[in-house]
């Protein structure tokens, strides 16, 4: 795989790449609008993955928000994995894969009980990776208030 071997974590200095790697998800309706500022307020919440060598860019990134317990709700801490994108020439190379194993890595560490995600596509990978449909109601209050219904999302959840 011509990419590191493993995802480290996001700083604030990659906020303008990670910006121009989702900008054309952006366009295509998969991902949401984010100005540079949000990604640089919340870099720590991102796993990038790099092409190797010294003028390698950011190919890949997933993040990871947390979100506290909900005691009203009976909930317990839960995780939100949320603009999931990978470089077009990058793509079929096993690189979401990556990503995706080191964010779940991340998720038990916290540790979390649940994790979510919403997809406008097909969620194939999420999928192979235990993902179900759920009700967004069965997601984090605030975060699934979020979701865009006009954008045709399936939230999808799994046990950590």
């Amino acid at each position: 795989m011509p990419t590191s071997l493993c995802p480290r974590s996001a700083c604030r200095a990659d906020a303008a790449a990670l910006e121009a790697l989702s900008r054309p998800f952006v366009r295509s309706g998969a991902l949401r609008p984010r100005p540079g500022a949000v990604y640089a307020a919340h870099a720590a919440d991102f796993l990038v993955a790099e092409s190797p060598g010294p003028d390698g860019g950011i190919d890949g990134c997933l993040a990871l928000a947390v979100h506290p317990p909900d005691p009203a709700r009976g909930r317990g801490p839960a995780g939100v994995l949320y603009n999931f994108c990978v470089a077009p020439h990058r793509q079929g190379r096993g690189l979401g894969a990556l990503l995706l194993e080191a964010a779940l890595d991340r998720a038990a560490e916290a540790p979390l009980g649940t994790l979510f995600t919403a997809t406008t596509g097909s969620g194939a990978l999420f999928l192979r990776y235990g993902f179900t449909p759920v009700s967004p109601g069965s997601a984090p209050a605030a975060w699934a208030r979020a979701i865009d219904p006009r954008r045709g999302a399936r939230v999808l959840g799994r046990t950590v």
